[in-house]
């Protein structure tokens, strides 16, 4: 019998596997989940949903969902202003928003955490943390919660990745002396740099700095690109519009990146790639890095920005903790030669980069559990920021801030306005009102404004930018959940990465 408090590494699934692709395909019967779902993209690439996280809580008209959409094999439509995937149904196509495909990943997760604790995760008292890049915003990180509830988790807890990577870190250390920790975690669709005081337990992080675009899946696009070039120069043909081609490339072009990981110079046989022809090319690192010059440049600049607004320089930083699956690119490496060998630690190793945010997460769980033990609760602190600042734009366009970004939350802050519009959003106010803004521990913001001298008081919760799912469509898209059943004995994974109590499997 496992002792619940007992933090164990990441859970495996029934193959095994402890981390799988955060990838979904649709038959028209059924759903596969992970490296099964991978292994439908060439032959089924119109069916085959990935990069959901790049769409959970965005509106369909962002300038990052256009780009994206150029180069998806799959459909996507606007469905009142939201980005929503569009697959071939049982008889007839079947939309499904980034919220329940989200939530299909997370209810396998949840099976997979049950049948490892022999117990259910569902009722009331059950702790689940599902991670998100430090840079999500409000209506991103609700989203998230949504869909944690249609997958049946009760009131999920939303932890930031950097944090979670943090506590796996210094989870169990004996750290007395303050130590300053940058945390630099590239994973596959997003980067997230947080710089951390660590000591005695608490884990206070002091600034945070990311991009939700930035990611191991941008290095293969570079390298798709610089492909299809080749292929158009040599034989005076495009491939552009042939999905499943597309589909082939972009998964060597996912090998050419990990093979150039460890060796200088690999190559691309594609048979038949399109019209009968063959597509074969060496590529060395160097010319894999020339491309990806961009990418590499912003990975920079966030860390850079990160040590400005702590007023540090790289001789003030103990240790830098290298996270996620893409930190194994040696050029990334390379962006930390000025800091000194014994500052970039292999505290969390090159096999476990990319499950260090998972094992965080179920540290943060069992803090979490309402019976925790003293040891576990009282001796581990977690105290995160807002990612950005949040302020009201006043009648004559200036903007006044009241809570600035890397504050640490939850927070409150209020202020006195003079309402002239008598309209704020779904609530009315008249005159001087209070307006205060609530950020809770999930980085997500409640909004009240309390008219002065009354106590007339509306709130709603912030979104940048979309609307909250009402409690109606959240129980519809539960009741919906089973329509399409996961084939037997297949794999899975998590977009956002989940801790059901304290054991994960996490994602890549």
């Amino acid at each position: 019998m496992i002792h619940n408090f007992i933090i164990s590494g990441n859970i495996a699934d029934s193959e095994g596997r402890r981390a799988t692709p955060s990838i979904i395909a649709f038959t028209k019967s059924k759903h596969f989940v992970g490296q099964a779902a991978k292994d439908q993209i060439a032959v089924n690439p119109r069916n085959t949903i990935f990069d959901t996280k790049r769409l959970i809580g965005r509106r369909f008209r962002d300038v990052e969902v256009q780009s994206d959409v150029r180069d998806w094999p799959f459909t996507m439509v606007d469905r009142g202003s939201s980005p929503v995937p569009e697959v071939d149904g049982r008889s007839e196509t079947k939309q499904f928003t980034p919220e329940e495909i989200s939530a299909m990943i997370l209810t396998k997760m949840r099976k997979i955490a049950e049948t490892h604790l022999g117990q259910t995760i569902t009722n009331a008292n059950a702790v689940t943390v599902i991670t998100v890049p430090a840079y999500f915003n409000d209506s991103q990180r609700q989203a998230t919660k949504e869909a944690g509830l249609i997958a049946e988790l009760n009131n999920p807890r939303v932890l930031n990745e950097a944090s979670a990577a943090a506590l796996a870190y210094g989870f169990g250390k004996q750290i007395e002396e303050e130590r300053d920790v940058l945390v630099f975690d590239l994973g596959g669709g997003t980067c997230d740099v947080s710089l951390l005081e660590i000591q005695n337990g608490t884990f206070k992080v002091m600034t945070t700095a990311g991009d939700t675009h930035l990611g191991g899946g941008d290095f293969d696009q570079c390298l798709v690109r610089h492909f299809l070039s080749e292929f158009e120069r040599k034989h005076k043909r495009t491939i552009k519009a042939n999905s499943q081609a597309l589909c082939r490339l972009r998964s060597a072009c996912e090998q050419v990146k990990c093979t150039l990981s460890s060796q200088t110079k690999t190559s691309v046989q594609l048979e038949s790639l399109v019209e009968g022809i063959d597509f074969n090319i060496s590529i060395t690192r160097e010319e894999f890095e020339s491309p990806c010059k961009n990418l590499f440049s912003k990975a920079e600049c966030l860390v850079e920005q990160v040590l400005k607004d702590a007023k540090m320089d790289k001789s003030s930083v103990d240790e830098v903790v290298l996270v996620g699956g893409s930190t194994r690119i040696p050029k990334v490496r390379e962006l930390f030669r000025s800091f000194s060998q014994e500052q970039v630690t292999r505290s969390v190793g090159p096999d476990e980069a990319d499950k260090a945010v998972a094992y965080g997460a179920s540290v943060q769980a069992a803090i979490l559990q309402p019976d925790a033990p003293s040891n576990i609760s009282q001796n581990v602190l977690l105290l995160d920021v807002a990612p950005f600042s949040v302020g009201i734009e006043a009648a004559n366009g200036a903007v006044a801030t009241l809570i600035k970004r890397n504050t640490i939350i939850p927070t409150r802050k209020s202020t006195m306005f003079t309402v002239h519009s008598n309209k704020i959003s779904v609530f009315e106010v008249h005159g001087k009102s209070w307006i205060t803004f609530d950020i809770d521990a999930n980085g997500i913001m409640t909004l009240s404004a309390t008219e002065a001298g009354s106590s007339k008081t509306g709130t709603m919760t912030i979104f940048s930018d979309k609307g909250r799912l009402a409690s109606e469509e959240i129980d519809r898209m539960l009741r919906e959940a089973t329509d399409y059943q996961e084939a037997e004995g297949q794999n899975d994974h998590i977009l956002t990465k989940i801790s059901a109590l304290p054991f994960t499997n996490s994602a890549k």
